[in-house]
């Protein structure tokens, strides 16, 4: 049993796609719908014990890929990663841009340090890695590149180092949306809500963890994202279907964003969770109690 993509095989036949922060979470769902697809992908994070166990996955299921240790953050080190793939492959049709971390902490106790490590990583990482892909490949032949946000919209607090590097990276979506488009290049970008992934596992404080069970009760339609969802949305950016898609975000959160708070939300179970990716395994912190 393989990805259940609702595409059709071959969408990526013969295309070179950079995923970064591809060793866990939702990296690794994308890289395994884009090989189930037909692409070749180029697994990057900063990890590569996680690459290595991404790429045996794919290898397992007859999918080639390559892997590249970086840290996006250094520009020299991710200018040399993108001249090799160009070296390896001959151009890439493709760049997700993936990689991304924070931790929650209220604005007055985070520290400059604190602050520019993750804007670092959540938007100078995204630009460096979107440049060299687009001044090194793509701006010969064009190809598509795919952004991650988050459900930052009315701020968010908590996470303000985040959400002020994610609302950067629109900002720098819709600019390079309209300078690459004449090299034939898309530039968009995806934006989850809350999503049932590793990544919840690794929140150590006490008040976090015994929050995030309870999200769901925010989200009008009740529940948290799959992997697949968020993975299923870049595929389609990335694809030509979406040709005159560029300077775009997609919301997957489930209508939070719309929720003004102003209604109460009923509880229910009508929306059907999309499980394309045949690996997922929900994270251990969802199985605590889910309402009170």
């Amino acid at each position: 049993m393989g990805y259940r993509s609702v595409f059709a095989p071959g969408t990526f036949a013969n295309r070179t796609i950079i995923v970064t922060g591809a060793g866990s979470g939702i990296g690794r769902c994308i890289a395994h719908e884009l090989a189930s697809l037909g692409a070749h992908v180029v697994l990057v994070g900063r990890k590569p014990e996680k690459l290595a166990r991404v790429a045996g996955e794919l290898a397992a299921e007859g999918h080639a890929s390559t892997q590249h240790a970086v840290d996006i953050r250094d520009e020299e080190a991710v200018r040399t990663m993108v001249a090799t793939v160009v070296q390896a492959r001959g151009r890439i049709d493709g760049l997700v841009n993936n990689a991304g971390g924070q931790f929650p902490s209220p604005l007055a106790q985070i520290s400059k340090k604190g602050f520019e490590a993750v804007v670092a990583t959540n938007l100078t990482g995204g630009f460096l890695v979107a440049r060299e892909v687009f001044t090194q490949s793509m701006s010969e032949h064009g190809g598509a590149i795919v952004n991650m946000l988050a459900d930052a919209w009315n701020g968010m607090p908590g996470m303000g180092h985040s959400g002020a590097a994610r609302a950067g990276m629109f900002n720098l979506t819709q600019t390079a949306a309209v300078e690459w488009a004449s090299a034939g290049v898309r530039v968009n970008a995806v934006a989850p809500g809350w999503v049932a992934s590793s990544g919840l596992d690794t929140y150590e404080d006490p008040a976090i963890r015994a929050l995030i069970p309870q999200l769901r009760r925010q989200v009008p339609l009740h529940r948290l994202a799959t992997e697949a969802e968020v993975s299923g949305a870049i595929v389609f950016l990335l694809s030509d279907v979406a040709a005159f898609i560029t300077g775009e975000v997609i919301r997957i959160d489930g209508g939070a964003s719309c929720n003004t708070k102003t209604l109460p939300l009923p509880a229910h179970s009508r929306s059907k969770p999309y499980d394309g990716f045949h690996l997922a395994a929900p994270p251990k912190i969802l199985d605590g109690p889910k309402e009170k």
